[in-house]
């Protein structure tokens, strides 16, 4: 091994060590400026890139589709595991037609717009509205963790962003496979869809279920091991679905549905390890994309009018088309509507999903990557940066998220076959109002801790329990299942 070897290598890792040094402070940044911080990831790489500061030199499609799917996948489970299902079932109906039926619309409308703008065919105009035509799950996770948008609009936001992804690959596969090859049906592509989409979903459900009683059967030594566990289900689920024809990117956001809304051992290990994989891939995604990107190519007049009309056309006109008509017979009122409308983000998926055409050999596949990238951080920017003023002129917005001020790491212990959980005491609980020593708890449960208002209080049995208290109880494993119908017995006033 030469001693070149050696310094390409320690280069390459002070690269990354630093691109994700940058990356994190980034965040910071993005939060005080009003901007997603996806665009700041995106010049990021733009700045390494051949174009910038000339560090890192990077053309290589394939590779990057690759790293973006794996991103995404990385994504959509932390995504899944953090969306209750109690919050998600009441708008699940809706969601998924703004998912599928608005994807539809979305794609119609920019094709139409596409057609005139570029001068390609209609199957061409199809391909490119369905590239741009779903949300962003990193985006519309990324831009609504924190942010005090009402319950019902956020959960619609993120089921949708969620679910439509596999609407816009299947679509944009679909397409470019009519463009390039002559002897594709219409019957065999609807075909196509249907089994993709059902087997997708019975391929998430099935590994869902398997993962959350093998999370909680195997002992394993280390506890950092669960959340590896937990990670591999999600790659295998996108792996297994689409290996088999099914949608991977469905099985994957469904299988993280059904863990995360079960009782886990090592949960809070497994939601902090993913929350943080994820954030890692999603800089990791964008810096990667940003340097696929050449400047020079892009911000060209021609594709800056070309992007600003076809965004004008998505953000104004295709999106709330699709989000009207969608959530007919649904109880939105318009200005929830409208901000379901505006916040109709577009992120990584649409760039990933136009390095197909590239890697297909379609003949205005960098054409429309430039466009494209270019819709995306059109949308990035005006979209993304104004969703909470929209809410809030619109009267959409709900009680201030308050990050609760204590920490304590909850812990599983292996060998006493225990663990520590935390409860937070809703409005409706029967255990409202009571003293600690008046509660039935199972013999082999003990109350650790007492948080109110960001307080410590330290358990007795005169103790009495108050709403928004949150509970760190210490309880056997096989005591779980009683103490957590316990807790979640509701009052008699509120039944």
């Amino acid at each position: 091994m030469s001693i070149d070897t050696f310094i390409n290598t320690d280069y390459v890792v002070l690269l990354i060590a630093l691109l994700l040094i940058i990356g994190v402070l980034t965040t910071k940044f993005s939060t005080r400026l009003g901007v997603p911080a996806l665009v700041l990831f995106i010049l990021l790489g733009m700045i390494f890139g051949s174009d910038g500061l000339g560090l890192i030199y990077f053309d290589n499609a394939s590779y990057a589709q690759i790293i973006g799917m794996i991103a995404l996948v990385i994504i959509l489970f932390e995504g899944g595991l953090s969306t209750k299902w109690t919050t998600i079932k009441p708008v699940a109906v809706p969601s998924l037609l703004l998912a599928t039926v608005g994807v539809l619309i979305t794609t119609g409308v920019v094709a139409v717009a596409a057609k005139l703008v570029l001068d390609v065919t209609w199957l061409e105009g199809m391909l490119f509205g369905a590239i741009v035509g779903s949300t962003d799950a990193a985006a519309v996770f990324a831009v609504l963790k924190g942010q005090n948008i009402k319950t019902r609009l956020g959960a619609t936001l993120e089921a949708e962003s969620g679910t439509n992804d596999p609407m816009a690959m299947f679509l944009t596969l679909a397409l470019i496979e009519l463009i390039m090859l002559d002897d594709v049906g219409f019957l065999s592509t609807v075909g196509s869809f249907f089994w993709q989409m059902g087997f997708g979903l019975l391929v998430g459900i099935g590994i869902g279920y398997f993962a959350s009683w093998a999370i909680n059967r195997i002992n394993l030594d280390a506890s950092g091991l669960y959340p590896i566990l937990a990670i591999s289900f999600a790659l295998l689920t996108f792996s297994v679905a689409s290996l088999l024809g099914g949608s991977g990117l469905l099985g994957v956001y469904v299988a993280a549905l059904i863990i995360g809304n079960s009782d886990l051992t090592y949960r809070h290990s497994i939601f902090r390890f993913n929350e943080g994989f994820a954030w890692m891939m999603q800089i990791l995604m964008f810096i990667i994309l940003g340097l696929l990107v050449f400047p020079g190519q892009v911000f060209t007049f021609d594709v800056i009018v070309t992007g600003l009309i076809l965004s004008f056309t998505l953000i104004i006109v295709a999106r709330p088309l699709a989000v009207f008509l969608s959530t007919i017979g649904f109880k939105y009122t318009w200005q929830e509507k409208t901000l379901l409308s505006w916040a109709g983000l577009r992120g990584a998926v649409p760039i990933v999903l136009a390095t197909f055409p590239m890697i297909a050999g379609f003949d205005n596949a960098q054409l429309f990557f430039n466009v494209v990238f270019f819709v995306v951080l059109t949308s990035a920017l005006i979209q993304g940066s104004t969703i909470p003023l929209f809410a809030k002129k619109l009267g959409l917005t709900g009680p201030k998220k308050v990050t609760p001020l204590h920490s304590l790491e909850l812990v599983s212990i292996g060998q006493a076959n225990a663990e520590i959980v935390e409860y937070q005491v809703q409005e409706d609980a029967k255990v409202v109002g009571k003293r600690l020593a008046d509660i039935n708890f199972p013999e082999d449960v003990l109350i650790n801790a007492v948080i109110r208002s960001g307080d410590l209080v330290t358990p007795y049995g005169e103790t009495i329990i108050e709403q928004d208290d949150i509970l760190y109880i210490l309880v056997s494993r096989k005591s779980k299942k009683e103490l957590r119908m316990l807790l979640s017995e509701e009052s008699a006033k509120s039944e």
